[in-house]
């Protein structure tokens, strides 16, 4: 067995690992890369691999950083099937959509600048014609269920928790009457989180691929966020009669700001303002998660069962239009604007910031990692001037990090998650972490097992097993 990591190594996006069992070809996700312009753009419309050398695909979930670059497999004369939970199946065909949509928009807009500066325009790495092209390959099935991905090699997928039919992914490969078995965790989730089952225990395994976004760090009290939140969000709000801006994936984090916004009014910790949750993309997801309550943790399917639709309130508005969007940024405050994407690299949030971020009395709440030369993270770290649609921007809006809402495991979770196998892993791989975080888990892991043969493997490398 070979394993070779085309992205997500020793950085957090663009989630593409591929197994070489003996003759047969795996792609584990096939994700897009968000950061420097230029440098996404070369990676997005490069895999790094053949497409049509790839067998078959799994799919650990939805979020673009893992799934968004599935279109040029297609283009790349990809035959195979794409496999993954149903809820992962659902989800993956809005948001590659939605992500081709985007694109297109963005490269408009762009392109209006762009000619005016007399600079080359720019295109979209893939059409959605492209995106429909690519869930015809789709196979969705359930968790714990095996699938045959050729004549040598089975998969099952394992509940991940992170967001709605997310899974760790477990491979079987058989050779002469020995076999190796390899679990990739994808992106792993948190227990005791809103909406969603914990992760699930992991299936023992020879060779362990795991994330370690948040691999060096402990995320805050989850209570202590929720009063933050009340504190900084609405109070402000009301207060200043300001917008609160949320970039947010539209996938997970915002039914999770949905369900705590809900709940903080209902306990009478803060007042209800209008909300919006300004995604085409979010109304869909949301419709999604309707649709797949086996994926729902006990008590919010006693909820959902009991009491009708959970994401449903007369203070929460969803925005569906272009004009509808527009309108937003006429409207005075105070108000909560949740739109995405979350580190805020397209879409319609980026919009949102153009017309709030030059206004103190603004916030700007980040509630989700922010990779490394996305505009998320220059926010995060408090630039005075951002580039927004590559316009340099004052920002004097204040901006808040809430690390309390996010949906990655952190370092003790992690490190769960491997004390539950048994036996331990003879070999890891760490990845999908900027390379400190992946460097400083690794550490962790030798010092605490050191039998353990673990590695941060470096981009394009390629590891004989």
């Amino acid at each position: 067995m070979k394993l070779s990591f085309y992205g997500a190594a020793r950085s957090v996006t663009g989630s593409r690992h591929i197994v070489d069992a003996g003759k047969t070809r795996i792609l584990l996700d096939c994700g897009m890369f968000q950061g420097r312009r230029d440098q996404s753009r070369e990676r997005n419309q490069h895999l790094g691999f053949d497409p049509k050398s790839v067998e078959a695909v799994c799919l650990s979930h939805a979020h673009i950083d893992h799934s968004g670059a599935l279109p040029m497999l297609a283009k790349g004369g990809f035959r195979g099937a794409v496999h993954m939970t149903k809820a992962t199946a659902d989800l993956t065909e809005i948001l590659l959509a939605d992500s081709a949509r985007i694109q297109e928009n963005d490269c408009r807009y762009v392109n209006k600048l762009e000619r005016r500066r007399g600079r080359q325009c720019v295109s979209p790495i893939y059409s959605r014609d492209d995106a429909q092209k690519i869930v015809k390959h789709f196979r969705g099935g359930g968790y714990e269920q095996s699938v045959s991905l050729a004549p040598n090699v089975t998969a099952r997928f394992h509940d991940a928790g992170h967001i709605i039919g997310s899974s760790a992914v477990w491979l079987r490969h058989r050779t002469r009457g020995n076999s190796t078995t390899l679990l990739f965790s994808g992106d792993l989730g948190r227990a005791n989180m809103p909406i969603l089952r914990d992760p699930h225990a992991p299936p023992p395994c020879d060779v362990l691929i795991i994330e370690s976004t948040y691999g060096d760090r402990l995320h805050d009290d989850v209570e202590n966020q929720r009063k933050e939140m009340a504190k900084k969000l609405v109070q402000h709000a009301i207060q200043h009669k300001s917008k609160i801006l949320v970039p947010a994936f539209s996938v997970g984090r915002t039914q999770d700001i949905i369900m705590r916004i809900k709940e903080l009014v209902k306990n009478g910790e803060v007042d209800p303002i209008p909300i919006f949750i300004d995604s085409p993309l979010a109304l869909k997801a949301t419709k999604v998660f309707r649709q797949h309550p086996e994926c729902y943790d006990e008590d919010t399917y006693r909820t959902f069962t009991s009491k009708g639709d959970i994401f449903a309130s007369k203070y929460l508005n969803f925005v569906s239009t272009t004009k509808d969007s527009k309108l937003l940024n006429q409207r005075k405050g105070p108000c909560v604007i949740i739109s995405a994407s979350g580190m805020c690299e397209g879409g319609r949030v980026v919009h949102h910031l153009k017309h709030m971020i030059e206004d103190e009395a603004n916030v700007i709440v980040l509630v989700g990692f922010q990779a490394e030369h996305t505009l998320g993270r220059k926010l995060v770290e408090e630039w005075d001037t951002v580039p927004i649609f590559g316009v340099p921007t004052k920002r004097r809006a204040q901006v808040v990090r809430l690390n309390g809402f996010s949906a990655h495991a952190d370092r003790n979770d992690l490190l769960a998650y491997v004390r539950a196998m048994t036996p331990h892993p003879k070999k890891v791989f760490v990845v999908h972490g900027e390379e400190r975080q992946s460097l400083a888990f690794a550490m962790t892991l030798r010092e605490e097992f050191p039998a353990m043969d673990v590695e941060v493997p470096k981009p394009d490398s390629t590891h004989e097993i």
